[in-house]
């Protein structure tokens, strides 16, 4: 099973759920792109991540052009400008599903505040695609 997971920056939605897919089985071809991908991975959702078992640290953001000629038995946008460009997306895509979360890097308050919105988004994304993973089956 090979699946591509969309967001803007690639930089902390796809990571998410890109590690989580990992987690739940390693013999998932798991990749994360962005349609404008940023330098790094944010630092606060590989520390939130980190906090349940799973590494992102390693990850880096990667522009979807590189998989445009790749076959994908899903492409799963995370956010809505991904979905809005996806459309135009032309690699062979054997399914291509939206499921929306928050942007947590878009939050603005105290630094706790900023944290627990991370983790909420953090572990709705973990509920959401381990639903979708046991619905692979």
């Amino acid at each position: 099973m090979k699946i591509l997971i969309l967001c803007t920056g690639n930089s902390c939605r796809s990571q998410m759920a890109h590690g989580f897919l990992q987690s739940f089985d390693k013999h998932l071809q798991v990749f994360s792109a962005g349609t404008k991908p940023t330098l790094q991975v944010n630092p606060i959702a590989i520390k939130v991540m980190q906090e349940i078992g799973v590494d992102i640290s390693h990850n880096t953001p990667k522009n979807v052009e590189l998989y445009l000629n790749d076959t994908w038995d899903y492409v799963i946008t995370v956010c809505g400008e991904a979905k809005e460009i996806c459309p135009t997306f032309i690699g062979k895509v054997k399914k291509q599903i939206h499921i929306g979360f928050e942007d947590p890097s878009e939050v603005k308050g105290t630094n706790e505040f900023i944290l627990s919105e991370y983790r909420r988004v953090r572990d709705e994304i973990k509920q959401v695609f381990w639903e979708f993973y046991n619905n692979l089956k």
